[in-house]
């Protein structure tokens, strides 16, 4: 059952640590959310998998520079204080979490792939009602998250990890539905560069923790090639003596002998 309590204390957490940053005036109040949210991070990692927690703390850094990318660069989203708050780094690595957790959840161990379905229908009902409900009531025309949704049906149905980005899509909808009716942040209603227009938030943008997630896999393997290629160079070093000016080759001896070899 503690995968049920982690994924309630996430569930929980997001709503009101977003509603939280909206009622916030300066800066410096938010970097305090962000303190709070990187420690609710670390408690909530100290309840995982010990191999999900090197995961989580690499994704904090990869999203990251998705993130400064995407918002600071690009432009297809910006937060309210047109910064990126401290608060997103950890948050990224909570959503990580809540997928990584999702794998062993007694849930997907007992319905399968059934799981992977029933997301997908409900991805494809908002991505379709993006673009053909939606836009009376919201203005917009959700073409980037329908477009999303093909990337989207291929990590649930063909990728082994599945139940990481069933997981994911879940918590993202929570927190972009959040932090976008709160005013934390906002979609702009035409992507810069390629003039695609988007919903606020776009129904199916948890894709992009596909790309996260195989960049993630990337270093940690990357990291993992590097210090066994570190460790053998140190072992073949310290085993293999160099002859140095110092050094002089004396006669050995017999056991037991006095003749000299």
């Amino acid at each position: 059952m503690q995968p049920y309590w982690l994924h309630a204390y996430l569930l929980v957490y997001f709503p009101l640590g977003l509603f939280a940053d909206s009622k916030v005036t300066a800066v410096w109040q938010q970097d305090v959310l962000g303190v709070l949210t990187f420690i609710a991070l670390y408690l909530a990692a100290l309840k995982a998998p010990p191999g999900s927690r090197a995961q989580v703390w690499t994704c904090v850094a990869v999203a990251t520079c998705f993130e400064v990318f995407s918002s600071l660069v690009w432009g297809i989203y910006r937060y309210r204080f047109h910064n990126v708050p401290l608060f997103v780094p950890p948050g990224h690595g909570m959503v990580y979490l809540f997928g990584l957790l999702a794998v062993q959840a007694p849930l997907v161990q007992r319905h399968g792939r059934r799981v992977a379905y029933f997301v997908l229908a409900a991805a494809t009902a908002w991505s379709l009602a993006g673009v053909t409900v939606l836009p009376q009531l919201t203005g917009r025309v959700d073409v980037q998250g329908l477009m999303c949704l093909p990337v989207l049906a291929v990590f649930l149905l063909r990728s082994q990890r599945w139940p990481l980005f069933a997981a994911i899509w879940v918590i993202v909808a929570v927190l972009e539905i959040a932090g976008t009716s709160f005013g934390n942040w906002y979609w702009v209603p035409v992507a810069p560069w390629t003039g695609i227009p988007s919903g606020n938030p776009p129904s199916a943008i948890a894709a992009g923790y596909g790309i996260i997630d195989g960049s993630v896999l990337v270093v940690l393997w990357a990291a993992y090639r590097l210090g066994l290629n570190t460790i053998i160079t140190r072992i073949t070093t310290t085993m293999i003596p160099r002859p140095g000016p110092n050094r002089r080759l004396r006669p050995a001896k017999r056991a037991y002998s006095g003749e000299e070899v």
